[in-house]
């Protein structure tokens, strides 16, 4: 009797197990088998290493059966997940704004990259976030179709109705009316230089006339005069004269198009980062970093945010380097928020890695740990650049979107901004 009542019990926990494991992956069957079908539809039959990110609410826990599903329906359709020795990949990005929740897989073929995705019902979101205090919100403010220009957006600033649009070969200022954004005058630098794919620059205004500005890019400083000609320039459409000339001056560090004060870093234009020096002296020796960002503190003075280029992201306060902790989600780009929500001040960030959708999420740091205040926001691309408007209320993001093989990429500049829950 005793091994009986032994082996009912066995069953039984092994019945309830398996009923508390089935509904952790049911929910993702349909959209798994969906996302697989398109894949096998591109890739055909044969081996593809396959690997997963989870930029969404999803919890963690849920991945491995999202995993297994997968590989289930990919074999389903002659497609096996193999080792790193496979040639081809899968790269498989989980994500989400307020509208939609979005599976994206990018199959990776040599030097040929395409994409599918599949959209899953809201219906089976995970719980909330623990500790989300806002919302994020994205709206496109002008693309690079719009400007008749293919070249990288660099940086944008807002002054009263103008729009000043800095990209890799030219500075453009807009003007809004009940059209839309209309150019109205634009100039070339003239300065032949092979850039990076996503380089990077920043625009400062000075004064009140929104046509008085200098700008950086790498290797390149470019100024205005104080004062404009009624008339457009010879050989320009613009009213404004612009001089650059090549420089490695330290760039101002910026967060809403406009300097910190005097605080400057020097950057290295061949290999896309700043240095880690800064000039005045931050009290602490610096690393190589993509991204730096100033952040009120509950004591006097200020801390210095970092993205280094090795991933890590530290704190330089009071003399001293600090590791955050609950940064390793962060790609290299983030700015600070003052939305007036959770403690008044929150950091975006972009997702970490190459994907051809991005996201942003917005975290409070408590002490030293980047805790996380909202939902991940999916962006129409990879975010390249990211710095705080001059409201402090919102932030803006330069979002590159990937085109087709043999065609031209694109890009828009995206505003975001938060609302309290």
């Amino acid at each position: 009797m005793k091994l009986i009542r032994l082996i009912t019990t066995v069953a039984s926990a092994l019945i309830g197990l398996a009923a508390s494991a089935a509904p952790a992956s049911r929910p993702w069957e349909e959209p798994a088998a969906n996302l697989a079908g398109k894949i096998a539809e591109i890739l055909g039959p044969g081996q593809a290493r396959l690997t997963i990110r989870n930029l969404s609410t999803i919890s963690n826990d849920e991945i491995p059966a999202i995993r297994r599903l997968l590989e289930q329906d990919l074999k389903a359709h002659g497609v096996l997940a193999s080792g790193a020795e496979s040639a081809n990949q899968v790269r498989v990005t989980l994500s989400e704004n307020q509208r939609e929740r979005l599976w994206v897989a990018e199959m990776v073929e040599g030097n040929e990259t395409r994409m599918a995705m599949v959209q899953v019902d809201h219906i089976i979101r995970s719980g909330p976030i623990l500790n989300e205090q806002i919302t994020l919100r994205e709206q496109t403010t002008i693309t690079t179709s719009e400007l008749s220009s293919d070249e990288p957006i660099l940086f944008a600033a807002e002054k009263d109705s103008l729009l000043l649009i800095l990209q890799a070969d030219s500075i453009s200022v807009l003007n809004h009316t009940t059209e839309g954004w209309q150019k109205q005058s634009h100039q070339f630098f003239h300065f032949q230089r092979q850039l990076n794919r996503d380089p990077r620059g920043i625009l400062i205004q000075s004064g009140g006339d929104p046509f008085s500005f200098s700008s950086f890019i790498p290797g390149l400083q470019c100024t205005t005069e104080p004062t404009r000609t009624d008339v457009p320039i010879q050989g320009t459409d613009s009213p404004w004269p612009l001089h650059c000339s090549e420089s490695d001056d330290p760039w101002p560090l910026v967060q809403s198009g406009a300097a910190n004060g005097s605080l400057k870093a020097f950057y290295n234009a061949a290999s896309n980062y700043f240095t880690g020096v800064v000039s005045p002296s931050f009290g602490v020796e610096l690393p190589p970093f993509y991204t730096a960002a100033l952040l009120p503190r509950p004591s006097a003075g200020a801390a210095l945010l970092i993205g280094g280029i090795d991933g890590k992201v530290q704190l330089a306060e009071n003399g001293a380097l600090k590791p955050v902790s609950g940064a390793r989600d962060w790609g290299s780009d983030f700015a600070t928020l003052h939305s007036g929500c959770g403690n008044g001040t929150q950091i975006v960030a972009s997702g970490s890695g190459e994907a051809i959708s991005d996201s942003l999420r917005a975290y409070e740091l408590d002490a030293q740990e980047a805790v996380p205040a909202s939902a991940p926001l999916a962006m129409n691309g990879t975010v390249t650049a990211l710095w705080t408007a001059p409201d402090g209320k919102s932030i803006f993001a330069v979002v590159r979107k990937t085109a087709n093989q043999g065609a031209t990429n694109q890009y828009e500049v995206d505003r975001v901004t938060a609302s309290c829950n």
